[in-house]
């Protein structure tokens, strides 16, 4: 049972065709897995008897001989995604017992190619956070542990996908990515997780939080798995505005390893005072490993990072103040109980009070403050600009010859819950100060697990790559991926 949860989609998926393993048997070792995994808090909602149907059929769509790469492989799916007929509640009180009655296209896309659903993963409330530690579930346990044994989170928004996957809790997982949601808990569990171009994948059907800026994305036990996903996932949808109708090229048929003569930028700004020594060697280090896979390494300048951070917490609590108008307690979630004389209006405050969580009510009441009259040009329409500069930055690199862009993923390993508990939220925030570029210019971001502390948790390092080229910076990480040889697994004691 342990040697099915361990394999990869890419061995999973050879295994079935050859008839090796069936779907089922598959499915159920997964299960299995799951119910021993409580500890950990993965899961929000177990869907077994759903997978178990789509597992039996996958087998028979197996023996036809004619089944896609995800045919019979048992994925976990956040909570983020609507899913019809299972709870899908973005972590949120407000969303208790909303059980959507269609299918988000991404996870129509995956069932279309016959994946099975283990269940819906935890996460941040709405996407709102970096440690897991917001949902309504409770917080996800990062499976690593350090010599103080205490639980550490698994990083966020998509702790529970992260957790899932390190912990061998299903083969592989969706998350999304608004500011460093799949970048930073993949490298805090040593998985990997890739943010595709803004609208390579549709967002129909995802709980939104920041329309401009949310991306789903795949998070894998490797960068082959996460190339497999990422082609399920992606693809043009019409009910999606902001999604590219563009062909989605064969991604796992790019990972050749040979990036002899890629140019590689390293950015200067991103060199930051008090940098922990062992993030710098790590960094260092990867230099070394793509310029000795054959990579030209050069030094660039992305000027205006140091304003990505403040711009991209002034546009996304904008966004999210609007996007999150809808949940009134009217037509679907929490409705507050009423006093004697309530009306509307006290219905609309009681349920938002109760239903938002405290770091959801901050974010809202940020974005509604710098929509307000007197004030959108003085945040907002400003933070627009320099998200504009930003992206240029970014294309003038890119139009210079630099084929993908190094960095880290994250400032430091995971951290225990609670330790920021009582501090200042930026403390929290500045978490995605490697991440939140990418968003804000719309490209391409992998992390790559490529090291342990010296705690024995896991680093990643991030590649930034050129818009709707995927294939060239996945296989990048295939070479980065091969050449830092990472195999470490957390030992269980969950």
């Amino acid at each position: 049972m342990t040697e099915l949860t361990r394999l990869t989609i890419a061995g999973a998926r050879d295994a079935l065709r050859r008839g090796d393993i069936t779907s089922v048997e598959l499915t159920d070792a997964l299960n299995a897995a799951v119910d021993g995994g409580d500890r950990l808090n993965a899961y929000a909602h177990k869907t077994p008897d759903v997978a178990a149907k789509q597992a039996k059929a996958a087998d028979e769509r197996l023996k036809s001989g004619e089944a896609p790469d995800l045919c019979g492989i048992p994925l976990g799916i956040k909570d983020l995604f609507c899913t019809e007929g299972v709870a899908s509640q973005a972590a949120s009180r407000i969303l208790d017992g909303f059980k959507p009655q269609y299918e988000s296209t991404v996870t129509s896309q995956l069932f279309r190619d016959g994946a099975v659903m283990l269940g819906k993963l935890n996460m941040d409330e709405f996407a709102m956070g970096s440690s897991n530690e917001t949902s309504t579930y409770g917080a996800a346990v990062n499976p690593w542990r350090d010599e103080t044994g205490a639980d550490l989170t698994p990083g966020g928004s998509s702790g529970g996908s992260a957790s899932a996957v390190a912990a061998d809790l299903c083969l592989g997982a969706t998350g999304t990515d608004t500011g460093g949601s799949i970048r930073q808990p993949a490298a805090f569990t040593g998985i990997t997780g890739i943010k595709p171009t803004y609208g390579r994948c549709s967002r129909w059907g995802i709980i939104a939080f920041a329309s401009s800026l949310d991306q789903a994305g795949p998070m894998t036990r490797d960068v082959r798995d996460a190339a497999i996903m990422l082609r399920a996932m992606s693809g043009h949808d019409p009910k999606d505005s902001t999604s590219a109708d563009l062909p989605v090229p064969d991604f796992e048929a790019m990972l050749t390893g040979d990036i002899r003569g890629k140019v590689i930028g390293i950015p200067r700004e991103y060199r930051m005072e008090g940098m922990p020594a062992e993030i710098e060697q790590l960094w260092t280090d990867g230099i070394a490993m793509l310029k000795d896979a054959g990579a030209e390494i050069r030094d660039i300048s992305l000027p205006h990072t140091k304003y990505a951070l403040p711009a991209y917490y002034v546009i996304a609590p904008a966004e999210a103040s609007s996007n999150l108008a809808r949940y009134d307690g009217v037509r679907f979630g929490h409705r507050a109980k009423l006093g004697q004389g309530d009306g509307i209006t006290e219905m609309y405050e009681k349920t938002r009070a109760e239903g938002f969580g405290h770091e959801v009510q901050r974010r809202v009441m940020v974005g509604t403050y710098v929509l307000s009259a007197g004030f959108y040009d003085a945040y907002y329409n400003r933070a627009r600009k320099v998200r504009a500069l930003i992206k240029r930055d970014f294309d003038q690199v890119f139009a210079e010859g630099v084929d993908a862009i190094l960095t880290p993923a994250t400032p430091s390993s995971a951290f225990a819950l609670g330790a920021m508990k009582d501090a200042d939220p930026v403390q929290m925030y500045l978490n995605d100060v490697f991440t939140v570029t990418v968003n804000l210019a719309g490209l391409p971001g992998i992390s790559v697990p490529a090291g342990l502390d010296a705690k024995g948790l896991p680093l990643g390092l991030q590649l930034i790559g050129r818009p709707w080229e995927e294939g060239d910076l996945l296989n990048t990480a295939y070479a980065l991926e091969q050449a830092a040889g990472f195999v470490s697994k957390p030992e269980k004691w969950w």
